[in-house]
């Protein structure tokens, strides 16, 4: 059963038309009072919740209400309905404990996703068999994270994949799709890191032709090119704030125009994001907007950085090591006792990356059938562990950052390489470390 909560009738008997016809039983209530004695007489599977009654403008009504949901029945999702020009009320109540939140006039399909999402999500099934081609890996870490894949992706859920630089979230972003309904639709991947607030709306949106100079032809954006799959929008943490109000509009309502032109597209996506970036200290500090992190983050997932992962290390060695044989064509190496365990010393702050460029410069390099420790020491940006302070694995990353940039000469680029991190991943570390080239 679905109660819907408004105090408009009009509202409630279409949305409860709407969802019977969906197949769902429903119930309303025009008021608070109503609303809650239906949750104690039979508890919901989902309520739908407007903010705002035509008695109390400022939508405080709906958020007490809200809490005392959360107290009465905290296992019921809660869907928030509001006006656009009120989406902060709608913001306030996810950090409240709301499901998600819907902006009225609401389109049907969209409503409908969101109310089956919601189920499905509280549903907590167990995880099934998850199709994980590429993962490796077997570490208490990786299993936890490989756990919510499973149960969020079967759902349309948007998900945020967090965690440092090269800790594989391209590779999450795809086990999600592909072990989703979509999974016959595209994948289409963007970074927005790379994407200036001049050539946003033309590469997301798409442009007609004659939009601006070089338009000669008309053109379809990221977003129409993954209709019916997933779009996976990679550094989001690094979209500018002037975009980031264009996105959260597309996101909301899968509707957009192509530049140039006043036609408006639907398009039927499923958004997962990925950053490094602390997005909650840039809501705090204003430089990323809080209802934007709210609608891509109902489901986040965090990535653990390698050196947590203990001996999935040597497994992902391993791998990385007769991938380099076979396209360079070199025999495959054997990683030795002695190599596996130093490997498993290292801070790894560029993690899987500067793992993999380790292990295929060392065979490169070293042209044996056999890698020990010594010859992972000798391939040049390697660290030996006696350099590695005791204490946090703040002062191990700050020391093997240090020392690489030693050995590259302060050369930002190659110590980036080295160390399997983009320069701006670099310099943020450099920067965290008070570290100078």
């Amino acid at each position: 059963m679905i109660l819907i909560v408004d105090d408009d009738a009009a509202v409630r008997a279409s949305l409860a038309m709407l969802l019977r016809h969906a197949g769902y039983d429903t119930v309303t209530a025009d008021g608070p009072a109503a609303a809650v004695e239906a949750v104690r007489r039979s508890t919901p599977r989902l309520v739908l919740l407007d903010m705002n009654f035509s008695r109390f403008t400022t939508g405080d009504e709906g958020l007490t209400l809200l809490r005392q949901f959360r107290l009465i029945a905290p296992s019921v999702p809660v869907i928030l309905m509001t006006a656009w020009g009120s989406i902060d009320l709608a913001v306030e109540g996810m950090r409240a404990g709301a499901f998600d939140f819907i902006i009225k006039p609401w389109d049907n399909r969209r409503l409908l996703a969101r109310v089956v999402t919601a189920l499905d999500m509280s549903a907590t099934p167990d995880a099934g068999t998850l199709d994980r081609s590429m993962i490796i890996g077997e570490s208490p870490a990786l299993c936890s994270v490989l756990d919510t894949v499973a149960r969020v992706a079967p759902t349309s859920a948007p998900v945020l994949i967090t965690g440092e630089s090269g800790t594989g979230k391209e590779l999450i972003a795809e086990a999600i799709h592909r072990n989703s309904p979509r999974r016959r639709g595209p994948f289409v991947k963007v970074n927005l890191g790379g994407l200036s607030q001049s050539l946003f709306e033309s590469e997301m949106f798409g442009h007609v032709k004659g939009a601006f100079t070089d338009a000669v032809s008309d053109r379809i954006g990221r977003f129409e090119a993954a209709d019916g799959g997933t779009i996976f929008l990679d550094e989001i943490g690094e979209l500018d704030p002037v975009c980031q109000v264009k996105l959260l509009r597309v996101l909301q309502e899968q509707r957009f125009e192509r530049l140039g032109s006043s036609t408006t597209r639907s398009v039927d996506v499923r958004v997962v994001c990925a950053t490094n970036a602390d997005l909650r200290a840039m809501v705090a500090a204003r430089t990323f907007r809080e209802d934007l992190y709210y609608r891509i983050n109902l489901v986040g997932v965090e990535l653990p950085p390698l050196r947590a992962r203990g001996a999935d290390i040597a497994l992902l060695a391993r791998h990385f090591a007769a991938d380099a044989a076979r396209r360079h064509g070199l025999p495959e190496p054997q990683l030795l006792p002695d190599a596996a365990a130093y490997l498993a010393s290292l801070p790894w702050p560029g993690n899987i990356r500067e793992l993999k460029n380790l292990v295929e410069r060392t065979i490169i390099i070293s042209g044996k059938d056999a890698l020990g420790a010594d010859d992972f020491r000798r391939s040049g940006a390697e660290v030996s562990t006696a350099s590695i302070p005791a204490g946090t694995l703040d002062a191990m990353e700050r020391s093997r950052i240090a020392d690489v940039l030693a050995a590259c000469g302060g050369n930002i680029s190659r110590a980036a390489s080295q160390l399997g991190l983009s320069r701006a991943a670099l310099y943020r570390r450099m920067e965290k470390y008070d570290l100078k080239p």
